[in-house]
């Protein structure tokens, strides 16, 4: 499974609007450091493999957040405002105003953006949003936190505010993620 350069730069983007491109610097040069693959220039179309991405993730969460997973969760949301809103490269997702083809079609279109591998689907049954995510070769618990945190500001900018529940997610040692977002 590949990574698309479009996640790693959407990273690189948050943390520069929240820590500053000093410390954005200083962090890429330390990652460069003990990772040799990322002292390339990594573009929107560069496919990064798995293991590299992870390590990525893993240095992000230590260098900025205090190791806390949580924390995937609040970057899917400023991910998704930054590449969701007017004017960022994904937003016309959020341009269609029918609900059920926002959620089946645009959704998984957004998973595909991102990543190569792995299984996601949306589907929308009565007031609820069903999500999964299956078939990882890893189970990283940013699939999960930061997914769901992309999805529930996605359905934000749409304009439908939501309960989330989790019904299994690799954060509580399952293989596979199944969240619902109940519509309010």
């Amino acid at each position: 499974m590949n990574i698309k350069g479009t996640a790693y730069l959407t990273r690189k983007n948050t943390i520069i609007k929240n820590f500053g491109e000093e410390k954005w610097q200083a962090f890429s040069a330390k990652l460069a450091a003990r990772e040799s693959y990322f002292n390339q220039m990594i573009m929107n179309v560069t496919l990064i493999p798995l293991d590299k991405f992870v390590i990525f993730l893993d240095e992000v969460l230590k260098e900025f957040f205090d190791n806390d997973e949580k924390h995937y969760w609040t970057l899917g949301e400023k991910s998704a405002d930054f590449s969701l809103a007017a004017g960022g490269p994904y937003h016309s997702f959020v341009m269609t105003r029918n609900l059920k083809q926002f959620v089946e079609s645009m959704m998984p279109r957004v998973w595909s953006t991102y990543f190569d591998g792995g299984v996601f689907t949306a589907r929308l049954e009565k007031n609820t949003v069903h999500i999964t995510i299956s078939n990882m070769p890893t189970r990283h618990s940013y699939f999960e936190y930061l997914i769901m945190g992309y999805i529930r500001q996605m359905l934000i900018i749409f304009g439908k505010k939501s309960v989330e529940r989790r019904i299994r997610g690799f954060s509580a040692g399952h293989d596979d993620v199944y969240y619902q977002f109940e519509l309010q």
